[in-house]
């Protein structure tokens, strides 16, 4: 999932690039219309969150040369205006959502949670791995654990995928890293891929059951909701 921030204000869009990386996606940010007009030439994004007000120009402009350029890219604009008259020209450009500023990093988290679940639907896929117990949807980024629902990152689902899909198979760590990075296009090191392991232990790993099983010098191996 690629991620374009558009946002003149640096300090804000340092604070959403951090949140949009530390939960696993792979981001660019601009300052202004012209930059983000050149990153889009060289590159298609899943979501861009885009500021209605440029230095260069405004956001409503920019949002109608992505839809021309690509339709199903989302948008999700952030201003300061809250006028009915502009989050409708919003809406009514194929804008996913419209965030106003000041706003809790909270509130911007689930929209983009919601708008990010959107896309996962549209486009479709049976991608899942389920026991009886474990439950995970790829495509539509939702999980179960004994049918109370559990919340991963972009970047833990895409690690329990790798790992659902090579059952009983010792992957080392850099063949993890080397996948992580080649499936989105963004570099994983070692201490990410160490958070992120434990992490998803913590979430999974519940009633004497045990999925990821470390072999000590080598890597780790997916066992499937084996006791403990």
């Amino acid at each position: 999932m690629r991620i374009l921030v558009v946002e003149d204000d640096r300090l804000l869009n340092n604070t959403l690039c951090y949140n949009l990386y530390t939960a696993g996606y792979v981001v660019d940010s601009v300052l202004t219309k012209s930059a983000a007009s050149n990153f889009l030439t060289k590159q298609d994004y899943d979501l861009i969150v885009l500021d209605v007000n440029l230095p260069d120009g405004n956001g409503f402009d920019f949002c109608r040369e992505v839809k021309e350029r690509r339709p199903d890219t989302a948008v999700i604009f952030l201003t300061a205006n809250d006028m009915e008259s502009d989050m409708l020209k919003g809406y009514e450009l194929g804008a996913e959502d419209y965030v106003t500023k000041p706003f809790p990093m909270s509130v911007f988290q689930k929209k983009l949670s919601v708008v990010l679940g959107r896309l996962a639907k549209q486009s479709g896929g049976g991608d899942c791995y389920e026991d009886s117990a474990l439950s995970i949807n790829f495509s539509e980024m939702t999980a179960s654990l004994s049918g109370k629902a559990l919340v991963f990152t972009p970047l833990e689902y895409r690690l329990l995928k790798i790992l659902t899909k090579n059952p009983q198979n010792v992957l080392t760590r850099q063949v993890l890293l080397e996948k992580l990075w080649d499936a989105d296009g963004n570099f994983v090191d070692e201490h990410a891929l160490t958070a992120a392991i434990s992490r998803v232990r913590n979430k999974i790993e519940t009633d004497g059951r045990q999925y990821i099983k470390t072999v000590y010098g080598m890597g780790y191996m997916w066992i499937g909701g084996a006791s403990k």
